[in-house]
């Protein structure tokens, strides 16, 4: 199985690629990873021009002898290639897996807004460099190699879902590239926000119209976040209750997703 890596936001350091390889040689003998060179390209903050990033995700999506795309990191920058590279996909492009999480989830819900291959979140390449990240990792390839369902989330049976940053999810919203998530369970992370900022993509969340029809909501690990002065004064499930009571769906509970060690694979849909 031939998994291409590619970058559609920031560039990734070139460290990345000799341990993931070696941990995909011997855990998963039948995988072989092809990173793309645009991966370790630099063009101010992003991994090469929009262009150069569009070229090299489109050419690995349309080539056939790959099975899937998995994306070296996050950053910033996947939406800005979304209108030139979404139309010029091909079938080829239809079958494969994509995986990814944070920024990437601007292609992830964008692919799936089409019904364009098998989008899911999940840890990424760079995701080595956590500790413990060969765990991490390993729960990518598991599921791209062998459908291994010990990498899912544990909550997902018999509802389908789709797992997204919460800042990715703000700025999707109004947009065509939001997919239709009429009966799917909404499981959102956060990484590096303040708790007023959390709340306030939360009033967008539950005041978006093309939300309107969603069965519950689950929120994944919110870490990094940034000091509130004064403090905050709420917990986390006490804001999520209160948007989710605006939205008018149940607030499910936590999810083991999000920018930590233990970030675990949410398929698109029903699994």
């Amino acid at each position: 199985m031939r998994i291409g890596v590619v970058a559609a936001s920031s560039a990734a350091n070139p460290d990345v690629v000799a341990p993931v390889s070696a941990l995909a040689a011997i855990a998963y003998p039948e995988v072989d990873l092809v990173f793309h060179p645009q991966c370790f390209a630099q063009a101010g903050h992003f991994a090469g021009s929009d262009a150069v990033r569009a070229a090299a995700f489109v050419g690995y999506a349309n080539d056939p002898s790959l099975s899937a795309i998995w994306f070296v990191r996050g950053g910033y920058g996947s939406n800005r290639i979304l209108a030139d590279a979404l139309p010029r996909l091909n079938d080829a492009a239809r079958a494969k897996t994509y995986l990814g999480y944070s920024d990437v989830g601007f292609l992830l819900a964008a692919l799936y807004a089409r019904r364009i291959g098998h989008p899911v979140h999940g840890p990424m390449a760079s995701d080595i460099g956590r500790k413990g990240g060969d765990e991490t990792v390993a729960r990518a390839l598991g599921w791209m190699a062998r459908r291994d369902r010990a990498a899912l989330e544990p909550g997902l049976a018999g509802q389908p879902s789709i797992a997204l940053n919460l800042s990715i999810l703000s700025a999707l919203i109004g947009t065509p590239w939001l997919p239709d998530l009429a009966d799917h369970v909404l499981i959102v992370e956060e990484v590096s926000e303040a708790m007023y900022a959390i709340d306030r993509m939360l009033f967008t969340m539950a005041n978006a119209t093309q939300l309107r029809g969603i069965a519950g909501v689950r929120l994944g690990a919110v870490t990094a976040v940034k000091p509130n002065e004064p403090d905050w004064g709420e917990t986390l499930e006490a804001m999520m209750e209160r948007w989710c009571r605006d939205l008018h769906v149940p607030f499910l509970g936590r999810a083991e997703i999000g920018h930590t060690q233990a970030n675990r694979v949410v398929p698109f849909g029903l699994v």
